[in-house]
C-alpha cells in the first residue's frame, strides 16, 4: 500500500494552532491511524481462510477500509508534523516499540470468534471516539465525517456475527464467550488518556474527553450484550501503559507488514 500525500490545507490548518495543540494533535492522529492500521493489516490475514466465501471478501473489504483510513489520517499527521517525513515513513518505518495503537489490536488473529470478538469491541469503541471529534482543526473534522459513514457497515457485519455467534449453539457461543473475556480485558485500552487531552478538548478537536467516550462505548455495548446475556468489558484505568509494551503476535504483524520496505531502504514503492 503507497501512501500519497494530502493538500497542503492541512498543513496551513495545523499552523494556526500553537505549539502544545500541535502536538496534541499529532499525538491524536497518531493513535488514531495506528489503531486503524495495525487493525486493518491483522484482519488482512484472514484473506483466502475465512471461514466461507462470502466472508473472505467482507473481511477482506473491511481491511482495505481500515487501512485507507490509516493511510488519510497518516497524510494528515505528515502535514501536521511537517518534519520531512511523509506518510509512508510514519507508517513504515517505525520500530515495534513507536507504535501507539491500543493493546486490544495487538491481540493475535486467532480463530473465527477471536477477531469477531476484537472487532465487535473495537468498532463500536472507534465509532464512540469518532462521534468525539470535533471542529476544532477542519481536516480532521471533515475526514471524520467520511470515515463514519464507512464504518456504519463495519458495525452492522461485526454486530449480525456477534449474534449469530451468541445464538449458534453451545460450542459457537462457547468459542464468543472466551473470546470475548479475553479482547474484554484490553478493549477499554483504545481509551487511554492522552497527554494533550486538555489541549485537545481546549481547541475543540475533541469535543468530550475520552473518559466519555468510554461511557458512551458501554451504553451501546450493554444495549447489545445484555440481551443476549454476554459479559460487559471490565473498568480499568486509562494509564499510558494502554499503548505500550507491544506483543509478540503484533511484532510478527510487524515483521510481515513492513518486509517489503525493509528490503530496499530508501525504494520508491
Amino acid at each position: 500500500m503507497t501512501l500519497s500525500k494530502v493538500p497542503s490545507a492541512a498543513r496551513e490548518a495545523a499552523a494556526k494552532l500553537d505549539a502544545p495543540r500541535r502536538d496534541a494533535l499529532a499525538e491524536l492522529l497518531l493513535t488514531m491511524a495506528d489503531d486503524e492500521f495495525v487493525g486493518g493489516f491483522m484482519d488482512s490475514e484472514w484473506t483466502g481462510i475465512a471461514p466461507i466465501l462470502e466472508e473472505d471478501v467482507a473481511m477482506s473489504s473491511i481491511a482495505q477500509d481500515e487501512l485507507g483510513h490509516a493511510k488519510a489520517l497518516y497524510e494528515l499527521l505528515a502535514e501536521v508534523l511537517d518534519d520531512g517525513r511523509d506518510a509512508d515513513a510514519i507508517a513504515y518505518d517505525r520500530e515495534p516499540e513507536a507504535y501507539r495503537h491500543a493493546r486490544l489490536l495487538d491481540l493475535p488473529r486467532g480463530d473465527w470468534a477471536d477477531t469477531i470478538a476484537r472487532r465487535f469491541l473495537y468498532e463500536l469503541a472507534d465509532e464512540a471516539r469518532l462521534a468525539s471529534i470535533g471542529t476544532g482543526y477542519g481536516p480532521l473534522a471533515d475526514l471524520v465525517a467520511k470515515l463514519r459513514r464507512e464504518e456504519r457497515y463495519h458495525r452492522m457485519h461485526v454486530v449480525a456475527w456477534v449474534e449469530r455467534l451468541a445464538n449458534g449453539g453451545r460450542i459457537a457461543r462457547g468459542r464468543l464467550e472466551a473470546a470475548l473475556a479475553v479482547a474484554a480485558a484490553v478493549a477499554p485500552t483504545v481509551f487511554t488518556r492522552l497527554d494533550g487531552e486538555p489541549e485537545l478538548l481546549r481547541a475543540g478537536i475533541l469535543s468530550r474527553p475520552l473518559a466519555a467516550a468510554d461511557a458512551a462505548w458501554r451504553v451501546d455495548l450493554t444495549r447489545i450484550l445484555v440481551p443476549l446475556e454476554l459479559a460487559l468489558p471490565p473498568t480499568i484505568e486509562h494509564g499510558p501503559e494502554g499503548r505500550a509494551g507491544h506483543s509478540d503476535a503484533f511484532r510478527w504483524l510487524w515483521r510481515e507488514f513492513t518486509s517489503v520496505r525493509r528490503s530496499e531502504v530508501g525504494a520508491a514503492w
